[in-house]
């Protein structure tokens, strides 16, 4: 079981914004996979009409962009994810 926290979440209709708070020892890049693959697998599942309009393998696209944030930052962050 992984003791991620979701901290804030945007989705918007061509991507997703996400504050997640993971622990130093993981590797970034891991988290991002494990995310998306995971969350394509359920969105096939309760969704399987999309598949007629994706058009490849995946669901997502291979880009993420991934930022550390100290506590000062936190809160600017949260209000950019939270007005988008």
């Amino acid at each position: 079981m992984r003791r991620w926290s979701v901290l804030e979440l945007s989705i918007q209709p061509d991507h997703v914004h996400l504050m997640i708070q993971v622990w130093p020892k993981e590797s970034v890049s891991e988290v991002v996979q494990i995310l998306k693959g995971g969350s394509s697998r359920v969105i096939r599942q309760e969704f399987p009409e999309l598949e007629e309009f994706i058009w490849s393998s995946n669901l997502w696209s291979d880009g993420y962009f991934a930022e550390t944030i100290g506590h000062v930052d936190e809160g600017v962050v949260r209000r950019y994810i939270r007005d988008q």
